[in-house]
């Protein structure tokens, strides 16, 4: 026995003691191959999966230096069994390989031929395959390099794609730093991406994704395609591109339900690439409209499967996937990893917190006492109707109003999933409200009032999750969601971290009915939170106007 910080379980978790003088250097050895499950205060709890280790593979990180981060920082022995399985594991990734024949085009290469006999019985990936050119190598059809490659992620042979990419059209495109700098991070996760030649970033939210994916189109040096959640989130593409790079306004397109531009550097949306017309995706000659270069998903954690299906045949182009959180409620983790890329950059929410990137934050969950009358109808109710009474409980307004008088100055957000909800809101807080069926024109028009200061409250819908930059927010009460949806929760969160110019603290508030379905949807959205380091405070609501909440500032 050791005095290392990490204690390590043979079900495959991994203990941290943070208070550790080594935890540190433990941290960043461990952080290539295990992922992150809950970060509270004293103990962070990693878990080592067959994904993780494949990332680590397709990074350059070999089974030796796991076992050998593993075995230096563990306080006990570690488990025999499990260090033979991180080996085994391991070495599956790879034994496949996917190249360029010159004489036959792309074929997969097997380094244990009983690998490749295993895989050709499977029905599901045979007729992916062509003829054999030896003994271990077989023709692959061009179209079929991202099928193959989710097919043999699942039957636990991840190829390693050696094939390469086209550089496609060539467009110069410079990052123009007169008056700002990429940052250590910034740069890091531009060379893992570039390295690796296509994968994913994950930076929180406020830490400048949106920089990243510009430096990545400058070091491409091509066209590009950049996928969004929204065209509100793509138009602030746009101005972010035209003010930090030397695009112009004429060499950036916009492809949405308004306009159908394409242009060197044209920004799509998720909706309009997904529509369908009488059974048939109507959109997809955008794909194939240009020789891209690079293209760009941003927000991949809500990649719509119809665009997997899409980047399935786009293998041959590099693509950079940028994210919060690499959490799917779906479970197709699987898929961003063999479709989008592996994971190359990764940075904690604290430790850019730490560097003074993103600014700090609080997290408060406000328990509501139900009225009687409340209580029986929720108790009466069909079960499929209870979240959604629950969530939008009249009880909850004088709770919020409660709140904002604690932050009578300060940039407010007021977050729900339901209309009938948001409405009665925007009356009662008298602000305006901004949903779904809101023109593109008003919504951008009250966000321009928001960031400027000329109103301070807004009542927004999901459709404030993704994207949007609201810098000065400081203040965010959330009513509702979506269910227990952990990525929303981040995005929520991610509305607020957005660095303050004085250094204000910003606070996340979730106001929830005690005794129902809301607490327990409450607490499975705020798992990623508390992955992340942040620790959620619950008050009672009769307590606002006592001490327990904070004051504003």
């Amino acid at each position: 026995m050791t005095d290392g910080p990490l204690i390590v379980q043979s079900d495959k978790t991994l203990l941290l003691e943070v208070d550790h003088a080594d935890a540190p250097a433990a941290r960043a050895s461990i952080a290539p191959f295990a992922e992150l499950e809950r970060a509270p205060e004293h103990v962070h709890t990693y878990r080592v999966t067959p994904l993780a280790l494949w990332n680590a593979r397709a990074a350059g990180h070999d089974a030796e230096q796991v076992v050998d981060a593993l075995v230096r920082w563990s306080r006990y022995p570690v488990p025999q069994a499990l260090l033979v399985d991180v080996v085994d594991t391991m070495g599956r990734y790879g034994r496949l390989q996917l190249s360029n024949h010159p004489a036959h085009g792309l074929v997969m290469t097997a380094l244990d031929r009983a690998v490749l006999a295993e895989v050709l019985r499977q029905k599901k990936i045979a007729p992916m395959l062509g003829a054999k050119v030896d003994e271990d190598t077989v023709v692959v059809h061009p179209s079929e390099r991202g099928r193959l490659k989710q097919a043999l992620l699942k039957v636990g042979w991840p190829a390693e794609d050696q094939a390469g990419y086209v550089d496609g059209e060539a467009h110069k495109i410079e990052l123009d730093q007169s008056n700002w700098q990429l940052r250590d991070y910034q740069a890091q996760a531009v060379d893992g991406f570039w390295d690796g030649g296509s994968g994913v970033v994950v930076l929180p939210c406020g830490a400048g994704k949106t920089l990243v994916g510009a430096a990545a189109m400058a070091r491409a040096g091509a066209t590009t395609l950049i996928l969004v959640t929204n065209t509100v989130s793509g138009r602030q593409w746009k101005r972010e591109l035209i003010a930090r790079t030397s695009l112009t306004e004429e060499e950036i397109g916009e492809y949405s339900g308004e306009r159908k531009e394409i242009r060197p550097v044209t920004i799509a949306t998720y909706q309009v690439v997904t529509r369908k017309t009488r059974g048939e995706y109507r959109h997809l000659e955008l794909f194939d409209s240009r020789d891209w270069g690079l293209v760009v998903y941003d927000e991949v954690h809500l990649l719509p499967a119809p665009v997997f299906r899409m980047t399935a045949d786009l293998q041959s182009r590099r693509r950079l996937g940028l994210t919060a959180t690499l959490v799917r409620e779906d479970g197709r983790e699987g898929d961003v990893f063999s479709l989008i890329g592996p994971k190359r950059y990764d940075a904690p929410w604290r430790d850019i917190e730490a560097q003074g990137w993103i600014a700090p934050a609080e997290c408060i969950e406000v328990r509501v006492t139900l009225t009687d009358a409340e209580r029986m109808a929720y108790a009466t109710a069909e079960a499929e109707e209870r979240y959604r009474m629950a969530s939008t409980a009249h009880t909850k307004l004088a709770v919020v109003r409660a709140i904002l008088d604690k932050h009578p100055d300060e940039p407010t957000l007021v977050i729900g999933a339901y209309l009938d909800q948001l409405d009665e809101l925007g009356e009662v807080l008298d602000s305006p409200v901004i949903q779904g069926s809101t023109r593109n024109k008003e919504r951008e028009s009250l966000f321009e009032q928001f960031r400027k200061g000329e109103i301070s409250r807004l009542v927004v819908s999901k459709v404030a999750n993704f994207s949007i930059d609201l810098p000065e927010a400081t203040v965010a009460v959330q009513v509702s969601g979506t269910f227990g949806s952990r990525q929303e929760e981040a995005q929520r969160l991610g509305r607020l971290l957005r660095p303050k110019g004085d250094g204000r603290q910003a606070h996340f508030y979730s106001v929830v009915s005690r005794d129902t379905v809301d607490t327990d949807y409450a607490a499975h959205r705020q798992r990623f939170l508390a992955e992340q380091g942040y620790a959620y405070r619950i008050v009672d609501a009769d307590d606002l106007l006592g001490p327990a909440l904070p004051d504003a500032g």
